[in-house]
């Protein structure tokens, strides 16, 4: 995962799923309860919790479980 423009887009890879929020490496003050996101589709998500948007990274490919 890299931050990309600020702390509220985030950048995320094919590993990173499944994609929850908040992430392990947030800071505390930005806690709330765990929610997943689903970025296969649109290659994005926003947390309904904190605002943050997750951005699948362009190339990335998303393989069937």
């Amino acid at each position: 995962m890299s931050v990309k423009e600020s702390q509220t887009d985030i950048e995320v890879l094919a590993k990173d799923l499944p994609l929850h929020c908040p992430m392990p490496d947030m800071s505390s003050w930005n806690s709330h309860p765990r929610v997943f996101l689903d970025v296969s589709k649109t290659g994005a998500a926003q947390c309904p919790y904190c605002g943050t948007t997750y951005r699948l990274k362009a190339g990335e490919i998303i393989k069937g479980h």
